[in-house]
């Protein structure tokens, strides 16, 4: 992988691709690049697909569905942050309450 002002050179399934990137966003790339790149793995090593082109279409599948099932019924991420905040704050008053006592 190589860094310029006009983009990130990635490897995915060993094929290089140059990508547009601001260089703020260069990591988060570089996270998805490697989330791909083991989804592309993962089906591949169950041989039932081959060519990169199949390979990339079912590991696109695969992702979209797990991005749809987390924000329309499966897990909700501000869901579940928002009920933490929440329990942190109820221990944050459960903690201070103790504090009193000693």
């Amino acid at each position: 992988m190589s860094v310029d002002a006009s983009g990130l050179d990635v490897s995915i399934m060993g094929r290089e691709f140059r990508v547009a990137c601001a260089p703020d966003e260069q990591a988060a790339l570089l996270k998805a690049v490697e989330y791909l790149n083991r989804k592309m793995q993962e089906i591949k090593d169950q041989g039932k697909i081959t060519g990169l082109d199949r390979l990339a279409i079912m590991a696109a599948l695969n992702i979209s569905h797990e991005f749809l099932t987390t924000r329309l019924g499966g897990f909700d991420v501000s869901e579940f942050k928002r009920r933490m905040a929440d329990i942190e704050t109820t221990l944050d008053q459960a903690l201070a309450d103790q504090e009193k006592l000693f």
